[in-house]
C-alpha cells in the first residue's frame, strides 16, 4: 500500500471526501492510530449508510435511528468494509473528528494527533479476515511513512473513552493483530491526565462510533 505524500491519501482506498475535518493544531503530527467499529443501521451491514453519516448526507427518515446521529458532524480517517475495501474520508495528515472527548496517557483531545480507522463491525459480532488483513497492510503503511507512529501506539475508542464508548469491543482480535504486527495491543491509554495538558474548556464531543 502506498501513501501520497502530497495529498495524504491511500492510493488503495476509494476516497468519498469529509467535510468533518479540519488542521491539526501547530506542531501536531499523527503519533496514535484509533481503531473503532461501526454499522449503521446498528447491527447490519452493507449499504451506503456510513458513507452518508460521514459525509453529511444521512436522511433521517430512513431509519429510526438516523434521527439521533444526523445531526453528527464526524468522520473517521478510514473505513475498512467487511469484504476489505477501504474508504478513505479525510486526509491522514489532516484532524478528522473520530475521536471526541478522550485521553491517551496524560493527553486529551486525541484527535489532534491520531489517525482514527473504523471497521464495518458491532460489539456484538466477529470481525472478517479480509479485514484483519487489510488493517495490518494500512497500520505498516501508515507507520512507514509517517516516522511519529508506531506499532505499539495503537489503541481502542473505548481505551482512550472508557465512560463513553466500548468500541472496537469484545470480539476484536487485538492479540491476533498483535501477533500480526509483533507487538503487544492494545496500547494501554493510561487514563490519568496531567493537569497542565488537560483545557477546561474543552467540549468537543464530535465522535464517531
Amino acid at each position: 500500500m502506498v501513501i501520497d505524500s502530497l495529498t495524504g491519501l491511500l492510493t488503495e482506498a476509494c476516497q468519498a471526501p469529509s467535510p468533518n475535518h479540519d488542521e491539526r493544531p501547530a506542531g501536531c503530527v499523527p503519533e496514535l492510530i484509533v481503531i473503532h467499529n461501526i454499522s449503521l443501521p446498528p447491527g447490519e451491514f452493507g449499504g451506503d449508510y456510513i458513507n452518508q453519516l460521514f459525509t453529511n448526507t444521512l436522511n433521517k427518515d430512513e431509519h429510526p435511528f438516523f434521527a439521533e446521529i444526523c445531526h453528527l458532524k464526524v468522520a473517521s480517517h478510514l473505513l475498512i468494509r467487511r469484504d476489505g475495501e477501504i474508504v478513505q474520508y479525510v486526509p491522514f495528515h489532516l484532524r478528522a473528528f473520530h475521536a471526541g472527548v478522550s485521553i491517551y496517557r496524560g493527553r486529551s483531545r486525541c484527535n489532534d494527533f491520531s489517525i482514527g480507522i473504523e471497521l464495518e463491525g458491532s460489539d456484538f459480532t466477529p470481525f472478517t479476515e479480509p479485514q484483519y488483513l487489510q488493517l495490518t497492510k494500512v497500520i505498516e503503511a501508515l507507520c512507514a511513512h509517517y516516522p511519529s507512529l508506531s506499532k505499539q501506539q495503537i489503541t481502542g475508542h473505548q481505551q482512550i473513552a472508557p465512560e463513553r464508548k466500548t468500541d472496537p469491543g469484545p470480539f476484536f482480535d487485538w492479540l491476533g493483530l498483535g501477533q500480526a504486527l509483533g507487538v503487544s495491543l492494545p496500547a494501554v491509554a493510561q487514563l490519568e491526565p496531567e493537569p497542565d495538558n488537560l483545557d477546561p474548556t474543552d467540549s468537543d464531543q464530535r465522535s464517531c462510533s
